[in-house]
């Protein structure tokens, strides 16, 4: 990377020092333009390009051009107007991931109005607050559930007067009624936003309090999109998400901003895009789709390990995998030395390769080779593992804040284990404290109808992320933990716990683990079991099944669950180590409460709910042998 493409500078204080890194933009965008000019760009010059391919039915994916997805939107659009959504409405869509959701969103911008997202998942307390605090006056539900939970929020949301639900056909509808709309009525709506305008209102998912909607303007979106798509640097993502022949298939929720973002890159660029509304047919369309490139977060990409290796069986297999694993392991990060692998490395790579590896990449579809990851940190293992049989993961970072992604790993700048360099246009700086704080093009103005909020998070012309990290002498950044989750012992050593809740959930029975500690004695940690590879273990280990209930009771889960504390605790002092943990009663999910849409854990909700069990741990209420604590130090 040349000094054209990268400042940096370091400023050294008595107090400590601030670590900066910026990236010029690749281009300037007119201000004029909203999302919708990028697809009537794309419509110009392809319009018989595939921008989508819908399945069906199973197996069975159909073309979708840039010229029917237009006019998909614009009848949609029409009926929109027809029915009296006006410039600047907001409307919301509650639905799963789908080729309907794109539509619809492309609809909303179309008519002039702003979009606002609910995830599918979403209970009638989360959208009556998003609707009632975004002045939703209209809203799709894809099913009679979600049109059952939009109509109960009606007494307290009083400006939403319309409900469309799609499986009972809303579109068609949508289609019929505003077939007397013009199309020039639509080409003026369509013209009126500019890119200082409202697109968007999304709803962080949060993991303490009422979720913030955050306002994205549609030069949000327009600057980063075309910074992605346009950049030309030696860094440049185009070759991954953004040129002719990339494929995708979103599953992850378009009510997210990852998703979403990569959706208007797609239909900007020559990327096809297709989508998997319900994860558990995601392997067979994989299978039939074919991506070359994937959204992810590290929880996905972990189960897909732990399922490889669970598939191995025991015995000779096994062996097998745990060897091409290590192969795989060695062989990335010689990639990163002067010499690279050795002959013999890359020997026991091809013979993995044939044995491992190519299987492996078929589960993928067999033409993935990349793969985008956030959310969450991936860890240097599986990052390596994964690079090493053939797919590249690059971990970036992003908030709904930043429109999604502001850093990223690159094609040819890949650090695993950091997140990568800003973005173009952006750039990122380290507190005195070790908070993250984030500029750039992409990153958001406001709060919507929360002052505090926004004056807040927006300070002295940077957006103070609450996460902590450290960039290092090349400029990469490093995640270490959020802010607010630092743990304090009562020793006063200081734990930042994602590092430890990371390791230890790399480990197949475990679902989620959050680590405990603050004003105590010492670490401890809640571990909850995964009941879909409970099984599996279980027979590869020459047990019998047995129930979620009495697997936490097992001796033999204990041990293996112990040896993987012990390997989580090589990564950090003593002083930092889990010294006892607890298996729980019950997982962390949506459903129950303890986990956002985006699959992070709200500590808080944990923290007050289980409290009695963190006190047992630590013996605060004595041994009432209702829970199997068990201390490091300890062997049955």
């Amino acid at each position: 990377m040349t000094t054209g493409h990268l400042r940096r500078r370091k400023l050294t204080a008595k107090l400590g020092h601030v670590d900066t890194i910026a990236m010029p933009a690749s281009v300037d965008v007119d201000p004029t333009l909203n999302i919708i000019s990028m697809l009537l760009r794309r419509l110009g010059k392809e319009p018989d390009d595939t921008a989508f391919e819908v399945q069906r039915k199973e197996g069975t994916w159909e073309p979708v051009s840039v010229r029917q997805f237009d006019q998909d939107v614009v009848s949609v659009a029409k009926g929109l107007i027809a029915l009296g959504v006006g410039i600047g409405d907001r409307v919301a869509i509650m639905s799963r991931t789908s080729y309907d959701w794109a539509v619809l969103d492309y609809a909303i911008w179309s008519a002039g109005a702003v979009s606002v997202p609910i995830y599918e998942t979403s209970s009638v307390e989360q959208a009556q607050w998003i609707c009632s605090d975004a002045g939703v006056s209209a809203a799709f539900a894809e099913t009679a559930a979600h049109g059952l939970i939009l109509e109960a929020v009606r007494g307290q949301a009083p400006e939403l007067r319309q409900i469309w639900q799609l499986n009972q056909g809303a579109i068609d509808a949508l289609r019929e009624v505003g077939a007397a709309v013009t199309d020039a009525e639509v080409t003026d709506r369509r013209q009126a936003a500019q890119g200082k305008d409202l697109a968007t209102i999304i709803y962080t998912s949060g993991t303490t309090g009422k979720p913030k909607g955050t306002e994205l303007t549609h030069g949000h979106f327009v600057r980063l999109t075309d910074n992605t798509q346009f950049d030309e640097s030696a860094t440049s993502l185009v070759p991954v998400i953004a040129q002719k022949g990339c494929r995708t298939l979103l599953f992850l929720p378009l009510a997210h901003v990852f998703a979403r973002f990569i959706q208007v890159v797609g239909v900007s660029s020559s990327t096809i895009i297709g989508h998997c509304p319900d994860v558990k047919n995601l392997v067979p369309a994989l299978g039939t789709f074919k991506p070359t490139y994937l959204l992810a977060v590290p929880r996905v990409l972990e189960k897909v390990y732990n399922a490889a290796e669970q598939k191995a069986s025991s015995g000779l297999k096994l062996k097998i995998f745990r060897w091409s694993a290590k192969v795989a392991i060695v062989y990335s990060r010689a990639l990163d030395t002067k010499r690279g692998p050795s002959w013999w490395l890359k020997a026991q790579h091809r013979i993995a390769g044939k044995l491992v590896y190519g299987s492996l990449r078929e589960a993928m579809g067999g033409q993935t080779k990349y793969a985008v990851s956030g959310g969450a940190p991936l860890g240097e293992r599986l990052g390596h593992f994964y690079r090493g049989i053939g797919l590249m993961v690059l971990e970036g970072y992003g908030l709904t804040e930043t429109t999604a992604p502001i850093i990223v790993n690159r094609l040819n700048r890949q650090k695993i284990g950091s997140v990568g360099l800003p973005f173009p246009g952006c750039s990122a700086k380290i507190a005195e404290d070790g908070e993250i704080l984030l500029k750039g093009i992409n990153v958001f103005d406001q709060y919507h109808n929360n002052p505090a909020a926004t004056a807040e998070a927006l300070r002295g012309g940077w957006f103070h992320t609450g996460d902590m990290g450290y960039l290092d002498d090349d400029g990469y950044l490093f995640i270490t933990g959020r802010k607010k989750e630092l743990i304090v012992t009562a020793g006063g050593k200081n734990v930042a716990p994602a590092i430890l809740e990371d390791r230890l959930r790399g480990h197949p029975l475990v679902s989620q683990v959050v680590v405990v500690g603050d004003g105590r004695p010492f670490i401890g940690a809640l571990v909850t079991l995964d009941e879909e590879m409970l099984p599996g273990w279980l027979t590869n280990h020459g047990k019998t099944p047995m129930p979620l209930a009495q697997a936490r009771e097992d001796p033999d889960v204990w041990a293996s669950l112990e040896r993987a504390v012990t390997r989580t605790n090589q990564a950090v002092s003593r002083a930092e180590s889990i010294r006892k943990f607890v298996i729980l009663e019950t997982d962390f999910t949506e459903l129950n409460g303890y986990l956002t849409p985006s699959l992070k854990v709200k500590r808080g909700q944990v923290l007050r709910d289980f409290a009695g069990q963190i006190d047992d741990l630590y013996g605060t209420h004595g041994d009432t042998g209702e829970l199997r604590i068990r201390d490091k130090k300890r062997r049955r």
